[in-house]
């Protein structure tokens, strides 16, 4: 798509700062713990939950109810004219419902790929054994989960890490068993764990960055910093670089009105 005459583009995608500033709030924080809106070449405005859509975006680091709540008074729609200098804007009513399928949707794919590459284990026995040994980064169990299944594989991990009486415990995720195990392709998957750090930091990003927009609390586990886990290292592509998770599908951004 060609752009106006005398028409500025610009990105806030590359820039070298990782702060950014909530549009909504005013709160400044982690690009890492924001999410980025974009505008389609029609005014659309759209979530960008991997922050790769070209031009400028906008950035919102608010709970779902806060936003919808700055969605219904019009809030939003006056911050983002004031961020997009006027420009001619449609928000979607379905925003906040599209933000959390999005990031949900990162999430899930996020453990697809670790899932081939190796570093993401399922079943009860083959989660304790390796629990056990201190090869386990990050335990997880899904929504619906039984407490006691959860509670031996919790144990195991804390037996692993040598953490017995620290209350330490898997994350509670905000998917079922039925999601998890469509989204992964397996039956009947009820508790994950990682063998990796660095898969497990990857994931507790996504994690909590979904939690946060849910409302709710980040995990107070997190990625584990000090257990003699197994490095399989990151999936590398063509250029020597680690490859990120398969970008949550979006509708062609084209180009995002400037600043």
């Amino acid at each position: 798509m060609r752009n106006p005459r005398n028409e500025r583009v610009s990105s806030d995608i590359d820039s070298t700062g990782t702060e950014r500033t909530c549009i909504l709030s005013g709160r400044k924080g982690a690009r890492e713990d924001f999410i980025r809106l974009a505008i389609s070449p029609d005014g659309l405005v759209l979530p960008d939950i991997h922050a790769r859509a070209p031009g400028r975006g906008a950035w919102i680091g608010v709970s779902r109810d806060t936003l919808e709540n700055a969605l219904a008074k019009g809030k939003l729609k006056g911050a983002m004219a004031r961020a997009y200098k006027g420009a001619p804007l449609s928000i979607p009513e379905d925003l906040g419902a599209r933000i959390a399928q999005g990031l949900e949707k990162a999430l899930t794919e996020r453990l697809g790929l670790e899932l081939k590459s190796g570093r993401l284990l399922m079943g009860s026995d083959r989660i304790a054994q390796n629990a056990r040994e201190g090869k386990v980064a990050w335990l997880a169990h899904a929504a619906d989960a039984r407490e006691d299944g959860s509670r031996k594989l919790d144990q195991a991990w804390r037996v692993g890490r040598d953490a017995e009486g620290s209350g330490l415990k898997g994350t509670r995720l905000p998917l079922d068993r039925t999601t998890l195990s469509v989204a992964l392709g397996r039956d009947n998957v009820v508790h994950l764990a990682l063998n990796d750090r660095g898969a497990a930091q990857r994931v507790d990003s996504l994690l909590t960055r979904l939690l946060q927009f849910q409302g709710q609390d980040p995990p107070d586990d997190g990625p584990d910093d000090g257990a003699p886990t197994p490095d399989v290292g990151a999936e590398i592509d063509g250029k020597g670089q680690a490859q990120d998770a398969v970008p949550t599908t979006t509708p062609d951004m084209g180009r995002a009105h400037a600043d």
